[in-house]
């Protein structure tokens, strides 16, 4: 199977779980990220602080930009998003990465049978969350960091030292 976004895209708009990722989420969102959204047609009353700027959900749990089984705005989702079943965690100056357990994502049993997918996806998420760790403030980060994410495992490590 090759290795493309689209195959990626393919299988989350088939997820039997209906958007599960994007059930609750609360994306943490940079001022470059909010920019970008609200030149994508976010409006601000999409976003909200609670500790750290992020998106908001509507009544039925999901997340503002979820509509009919996807993102509205896919081109411009924010990292975390974009990392896909890959999340993350600081310690001191490392780094955490982490993959979600199959039974929170069905993304990652692809990603397990294909190693040039897993390794790209990987390697997407690991540029998003340092992106996004570098331009949160370290009060944001702190709050974020306090998020629980059951059913991981830890699968690589990045030293966050600058030199």
């Amino acid at each position: 199977m090759s290795t493309n976004c689209d195959s990626l895209s393919e299988i989350c708009a088939r997820c039997q779980l209906g958007g599960g990722c994007c059930h609750g989420a609360h994306p943490p969102l940079t001022q470059r990220r909010i920019d970008i959204l609200i030149h994508s047609g976010v409006t601000s009353g999409e976003i909200e602080f609670a500790g750290y700027h992020r998106l908001k959900v509507k009544d039925d749990g999901f997340c503002v930009l979820f509509d009919q089984g996807g993102c509205t705005v896919h081109s411009a989702k924010p990292e975390t998003c974009v990392a896909g079943p890959f999340t993350f965690d600081v310690q001191g100056d490392v780094l955490e990465i982490y993959l979600k357990k199959e039974s929170i994502c069905p993304l990652v049993a692809y990603l397990k049978e294909d190693i040039a997918a897993y390794q790209a996806q990987l390697d997407l998420a690991v540029k998003n969350i340092l992106a996004l760790v570098r331009d949160l403030s370290p009060q944001e980060l702190e709050v974020i960091l306090r998020i629980e994410e059951p059913e991981t495992v830890k699968v690589a490590e990045i030293s966050l030292e600058k030199g």
